[in-house]
């Protein structure tokens, strides 16, 4: 007997929307069947009318534990995510404490976070100045990935030079390790950033000004050029504007091992978002004129942007505030949004746009999956991968609100928004979390590892 049986869904996979059952056995996917196949199962999930994705995985969050808890703790971030439907997150290794530089840390932040994630999470290690002796041992601890900055993050948290770059893209490339990359030129950036604030320009359009497309356009380029030289692989993070998208397309073209995310903000929202509602808006790079934004959509329709991602990124409200001294250059530059991108980019694209629902399971669940080296158990549905499902209600219509986020601090750029289509239930390995918004008693999430041999 199968332990649950979801019947009547609309299946959907990397290239068509099929009627199909799905039978789950200890938290695996045991069969997809086809047609009315009846078979005996203890739970039995009828989906008429709803749409079952595989599992959503947002491959880019920041939740702040340990470190850093006042601005959310793990528990708070993974409980959101469930809620907006995400079953899988991969947190970054910058805003703990310390930062993930090396297998001890990894395995400290593993053992203090069992038993408080509703979902299951992987983790980002550290690219920093100090660790690049590190990372084959943060590899075989089980990072899905390394975070570069090529600008200054601040805090404890160092950016890599170019020739520090090309190092460790030919060490990675021994193991097959990944490098990701935050996109903005230092010197650029440090150069206007400065100016700006020593002629005492600190307003929001002075911030959109010191972060020009051409410092991430020139970053981008610097990496383009070195996977050329090294044959290395790169993960670009959260592509703002069409021309860096367009880099990537050439350089995918020119069969460079690239692959690129884009985050639901840069899809949605412009710079005069920041300019007129303040820094609830601030993220870095920043927002871009509704141009840019219409001209990104492009690159996700023909693949150049493998994945979309939240890039949650809460704060305390007093960290969002304009500063005296240095007005929206001391606001926190970052937006909360793993509980509602999935709605967002579902009414985005499939409601206003037409788009096909595999668009969402490509590039939510199975490009993530692949690029993060777990498509040997997530992403996808078939047997033998983990039961991880992700049910949307193509009419379920929504507007967000504060009162709803599940967040430590309730703002975000997204509160306000409406639309239609929604996920309705979350289900990991074989659990359900979270159904028609309320979340199941119990954090049953477990640490995922790479699974992908080369």
């Amino acid at each position: 007997m199968y332990d649950l049986l979801i019947k009547n869904a609309r299946l959907v996979t990397a290239d068509e929307v099929i009627a199909a059952a799905v039978a789950v056995k200890d938290g695996k996917v045991a069969a997809v069947l086809a047609g009315e196949t009846p078979v005996p199962a203890r739970q039995v999930l009828d989906l008429t009318g709803k749409y079952l994705l595989p599992g959503v995985i947002d491959c880019h969050v920041h939740f702040n534990e340990p470190g850093y808890t006042w601005r959310e703790e793990f528990a708070q971030g993974s409980r959101a995510a469930a809620a907006g439907g995400v079953t899988t997150v991969i947190d970054m290794p910058m805003q703990n404490r310390p930062p993930v530089i090396d297998r001890e840390v990894f395995a400290r932040k593993a053992e203090l976070l069992q038993g408080k994630s509703a979902i299951d999470y992987g983790f980002w290690g550290a690219l920093i100045k100090t660790n690049l002796d590190k990372l084959s041992g943060l590899q075989e601890a089980g990072t899905l990935a390394f975070k570069c900055f090529m600008c200054n993050p601040g805090q404890d948290y160092t950016a890599l030079d170019i020739a520090e770059i090309e190092q460790v893209l030919v060490t990675l490339r021994e193991f097959d390790g990944l490098a990701g990359f935050h996109c903005e030129d230092y010197a650029m950036i440090e150069r206007l950033q400065t100016a700006s604030l020593a002629t005492g320009k600190t307003g929001r359009r002075d911030y959109l000004a010191a972060r020009p497309v051409e410092a991430e356009l020139k970053a981008v380029n610097d990496i383009i050029a070195l996977l050329d030289k090294t044959e290395g692989r790169a993960h670009i993070c959260h592509v703002s504007h069409p021309a860096v998208a367009e880099a990537i397309r050439q350089a995918k073209v020119k069969g460079l091992d690239i692959t690129a995310e884009t985050c639901v903000h840069y899809l949605l929202f412009t710079g005069e978002d920041l300019v007129n509602e303040g820094p609830r808006f601030k993220c870095s790079p920043p927002l871009r004129t509704a141009a840019d934004r219409k001209k990104l959509w492009d690159y996700v329709l023909d693949g150049t942007l493998d994945c979309i991602c939240s890039d949650h990124s809460p704060c305390a409200p007093e960290e969002k505030a304009e500063a005296s001294e240095t007005g929206t250059f001391g606001a926190w530059g970052g937006i909360s949004g793993v509980q509602t991108s999935l709605q967002a980019f579902w009414d985005l694209a499939i409601t206003q746009k037409g788009a096909d629902p595999s668009l969402v399971a490509r590039v939510m669940s199975i490009n993530p999956a692949a690029i993060f080296g777990l498509d040997g158990v997530k992403g996808t549905v078939m047997p033998g991968r983990d039961a991880d499902f992700t049910v949307i209600d193509p009419q379920k219509n929504w507007e967000i609100t504060a009162d709803e986020l599940l967040y430590k601090h309730k703002f975000s750029a997204f509160t306000g928004l409406s639309g239609t289509g929604a996920p309705v239930m979350t289900i990991v390995r074989g659990q359900v979390v979270m159904e028609d918004g309320r979340l199941r008693d119990g954090c049953t999430g477990q640490l995922v590892r790479r699974c992908r041999e080369e």
